[in-house]
């Protein structure tokens, strides 16, 4: 297996261990898995996420000798803001929405990529793309609206979350961009360590108004939440310096089955037929999209 399949899989099972105790902190004491767990924000998540990766991430660059602050601070402060913005969303959109449906929303975050690429690395996009993305937008369109397509629907969706989910997933693609423009000036330790550096003085102050107190096993789910993230965030990174982004970019969309399993074996999360369509038609555009685009990188080559 090549080295940039395997850390883009292990970013995809580590983050779905991450979403799932986050979903069980957003239900609370009313989750059927760990019996009398807080409720507990997803901000304080990204804060207790961020003290984290920051301890780790800071001990490494100072035993590597590396530039504390990086080199490309411009792109790497890009990095850390959008990155943060995303997460933050994102942990908001789990814990209302089901994980399969906002993790799979999150997926759009190539699509959003692509874009961006455009205009800022230059990239060409060909027509059958632009298929593609509407494609996926259209499965998006499909989840907010299946309230009205089946009327006795297992679970409720608000279309504000939906919309949020859409956003987060924006800044998830312009993180990648970042990442993109970093490869040849920073180390992928560096390129991580940007976003808690940005995430604890905002969480911390966001914590100020709702702070919940961990107790008992709590402290440990915050621990594993904050280790699975750094593993994940930096086999992601690692993942995208040591190959191409249109090879090991479709074996992410893995992290979407394992979500659905996961939601519908263990937190009992039932989709009505709309929802599933809608995340499968997502699933397709993002998937043709990014072949579409191996394969016109491999011509360029050519």
């Amino acid at each position: 297996m090549k080295k940039g399949i395997f850390y883009i899989v292990l970013s995809g099972l580590s983050f779905v261990v991450v979403n799932f105790f986050v979903k069980l902190f957003g239900t609370g004491p009313e989750n059927n898995v760990i019996p009398g767990l807080q409720k507990i924000p997803a901000h304080e998540l990204v804060l207790a996420r961020s003290i984290i990766s920051f301890s780790i991430s800071s001990g490494i660059i100072l035993y590597r000798g590396l530039p504390f602050f990086g080199t490309n601070k411009k792109w790497l402060t890009v990095r850390g803001f959008s990155g943060m913005v995303a997460l933050t969303i994102f942990f908001q959109s789990i814990q209302q929405m089901p994980i399969a449906v906002a993790s799979t929303i999150q997926y759009l975050a190539p699509i959003f990529t692509m874009i961006l690429a455009m205009f800022m690395l230059k990239e060409r996009i060909l027509h059958i793309q632009w298929l593609f993305v509407v494609m996926a937008f259209f499965g998006v369109l499909l989840i907010g609206f299946n309230g009205f397509l089946e009327s006795s629907s297992p679970v409720e969706l608000n279309p504000m979350w939906i919309g949020l989910g859409v956003v987060s997933a924006a800044f998830s693609g312009l993180a990648y961009v970042a990442i993109v423009k970093l490869k040849p000036t920073d180390e992928p330790i560096n390129i991580v360590s940007y976003f808690p550096m940005m995430a604890i003085p905002v969480m911390s102050f966001w914590c100020l108004f709702d702070f919940v107190m961990p107790i008992g096993i709590e402290w440990l789910i915050l621990l594993l939440i904050g280790l699975c993230t750094q593993v994940a965030q930096v086999c992601l990174t690692r993942a995208l310096h040591v190959e191409s982004s249109s090879l090991i970019m479709p074996f992410q969309y893995l992290g979407s089955v394992y979500a659905f399993l996961v939601g519908y074996l263990i937190l009992d999360e039932r989709l009505n037929t709309p929802v599933v369509i809608g995340v499968s038609i997502i699933l397709l555009g993002v998937i043709f999209n990014t072949i579409i685009k191996a394969k016109k990188r491999q011509a360029e080559v050519l």
